[in-house]
């Protein structure tokens, strides 16, 4: 895969149809708290109540057509500091590299749009050795495991921390 045709941008209501057919499919919604998509008038509705008014959701585009997303949200008051990352890609375009360069492009723009985060974090389940991959090759840093620490569609797991702070984009700042 050519990554110069990936891209992020704001979602639309015309990516309905793309986004039901990766929102749609239980092995992408499985590692993510969002429930899995069954029609699309589910996908308009989503995109037109979540999606849009986000403070911080893109849409992973290969071509302009929607395969994924990455979602930032950003703390407050005292946890201002930081902002939870998250992310998933339609099941075809798994082991490509694409989630790591939607990461690669994410990164920066967050930190630029976000001037108060210092500090990005993002959870794995212990199991999805993948998305663990996807984050520390986007430059993230491992900072541990936590136990028993969130339930993910019903069941108790551990989750994997990582971090990625505005000084790892140029560690001499």
């Amino acid at each position: 895969m050519d990554l110069s045709r990936i891209t992020l941008r704001p979602f639309r209501l015309s990516d309905a149809d793309d986004l039901l057919l990766w929102a749609g499919d239980d092995r992408v919604t499985r590692s993510i708290r969002w429930k899995t998509l069954a029609s699309k008038e589910e996908a308009l509705t989503f995109i037109g109540e979540v999606c849009i008014p986000h403070p911080w959701r893109r849409s992973i585009c290969v071509d302009d057509l929607s395969k994924g997303f990455v979602s930032v949200f950003p703390g407050s008051g005292d946890e201002r500091c930081r902002a939870d990352i998250g992310y998933a890609l339609a099941v075809e375009y798994w082991g490509q590299g694409i989630t790591t360069e939607a990461l690669k492009l994410a990164v920066p723009q967050v930190f630029k749009d976000f001037p108060e985060v210092l500090r990005l974090q993002a959870y794995a389940a212990a199991e999805n050795i993948a998305s663990q991959r996807v984050l520390e090759k986007a430059g993230f840093l491992k900072e541990g495991t936590l136990r028993k620490y969130s339930y993910l569609k019903g069941n108790l797991c551990d989750l994997v921390v990582y971090s990625f702070l505005s000084t790892d984009i140029n560690p001499s700042v």
